[in-house]
């Protein structure tokens, strides 16, 4: 197998540091950046990576970066992503702009082939509750109600694609649907339930009839290493073909932690923009790059909750709750 030297950007996210491993057991030299803005401590996952310090938004970054580790292959997953913030933040359009340099970086330094992290937000929701990467019609990037991190998802996307037509360099971009384990913000709703049922508190949800499909953020590292391990290109679906609705996800929640009764559905209103049903088709993940979850959801919720159980243990958590 030829030798891949493999360049991982955003290696300390939630979804990042779980593409280390996988790519390590799949033979490649991986180099896991961090950002150089925060002295934080390595991710345990990171183990058996080298590791690079860089902010990737500063100017001169991307030719340093790629001129010192010239890597063949590279997987993109810097962006900003802090709940609350991420979908209307202007820093969505640095991102935009780092990214750019960043790939024309790869390419002069001799890079082969990338995969960018996109998000399922590309997708019109009013007209595609079941999205297939190449039928599916995406969000107007013209429309007012766009938000910033959908508009920059898309024109990244469209940026990348046509950059590997130009420059002769295979490309591909994974739109992630709805994960959940380690590291997850706690404001999320898996580690918001978890935490307000171990800590016995009553956990308010919305009706929870949305269907969804969630698959554990391991598997969608391993999804990523997968494809960019792959000639497959264009866009691909990152997700689960498990369908759920989340008043069931949020139930099986309860009983793994034997705390149903605190469970609380319809306590909180649903937004009227928000789909009923969301959900991906993932037959270029599942036929074209041959992968399988090695979770199923109730083995992904099972670890997640040991995880959180022992951080509420150790009380990194907080007590306030989220």
């Amino acid at each position: 197998m030829q030798h891949k030297r493999v360049l991982v950007t955003g290696a300390g996210g939630f979804i990042g540091r779980w593409s280390v491993p996988a790519l390590l057991g799949r033979g490649c030299e991986v180099h896991a950046v961090l950002s150089g803005k925060t002295d934080r401590e390595v991710p345990a996952e990171l183990a058996g990576a080298m590791i690079h310090i860089a902010d990737l938004l500063e100017d001169g970054s991307a030719d340093e970066l790629m001129g010192r580790v010239n890597p063949t292959h590279w997987l993109h997953f810097a962006w900003i992503a802090t709940p609350g913030v991420y979908l209307s933040s202007a820093e969505n359009f640095r991102w935009v702009s780092a990214s750019e340099r960043l790939l024309r970086s790869f390419r002069a330094s001799g890079g082969r082939r990338v995969m960018m992290a996109g998000t399922c937000a590309e997708y019109d929701w009013s007209r595609a509750a079941e999205c297939d990467e190449l039928e599916s019609p995406l969000a107007d990037d013209r429309a007012a109600a766009l938000s910033p991190y959908a508009a920059s998802k898309i024109a990244m996307q469209r940026t990348l694609a046509e950059f590997g037509r130009r420059e002769q360099v295979s490309t591909a971009w994974g739109r992630i649907f709805f994960q959940f384990g380690p590291y997850e913000h706690p404001d999320r709703l898996v580690p918001s339930v978890i935490r307000h049922l171990l800590q016995d508190r009553e956990a308010p949800c919305s009706h929870g009839r949305q269907i969804r499909s969630f698959l554990h953020v391991a598997d969608v590292g391993a999804a990523f290493a997968a494809v960019l391990d792959s000639e497959l290109e264009g866009p691909v679906n990152i997700g689960s073909d498990e369908r759920v609705a989340l008043a069931d996800l949020i139930e099986r929640i309860g009983r793994q932690t034997g705390r149903s009764d605190l469970v609380r559905l319809g306590a909180r209103p649903v937004s009227s923009s928000e789909p009923a049903l969301l959900v991906p088709r993932i037959r270029r993940l599942r036929d074209e790059a041959q992968w399988r979850p090695r979770f199923t959801l109730d083995e992904g919720l099972s670890d997640t909750i040991a995880w959180w159980r022992g951080r509420l243990r150790e009380g990194a958590a907080g007590a306030d709750g989220p």
